[in-house]
């Protein structure tokens, strides 16, 4: 999120909800939408997944669907400068720090 603000040149605030409130997440939602059209059916294969996820609605909304073969370097962590840097750039909300960040673009030169 950071680089995109960089990117844009726009500040970015992510609102988080509290892991306590995991029914106000969407994707929770949408998660669950799913399971229920499943419903205990044998998932064959992606592409089949994949197509049920697209048919799916709610609330009269159908998703944007597609498969994803990226491969994920796991394990990547920015070193304790870098960090410090970043943490330089984030604005915390004084009574939600967790949950309430301003992301501020780095400053052109």
């Amino acid at each position: 999120m950071v680089q995109l603000a960089d990117d844009i040149n726009k500040p970015i605030q992510l609102l988080y909800y509290p892991p306590s409130h995991r029914k106000y997440n969407p994707i929770e939602r949408c998660w669950g939408i799913l399971e229920l059209k499943w419903n205990g059916t044998k998932r064959i294969d992606a592409e089949t997944m994949v197509e049920w996820a697209k048919r799916m609605t709610w609330k009269g909304l159908s998703p944007v669907v597609e498969l994803s073969r990226n491969v994920y370097q796991k394990g990547i962590s920015l070193g304790k400068a870098a960090m410090q840097a970043v943490e330089k750039r984030l604005k915390r909300h004084p009574a939600l720090p967790k949950y309430d960040i301003l992301i501020n673009p780095a400053p052109t030169s």
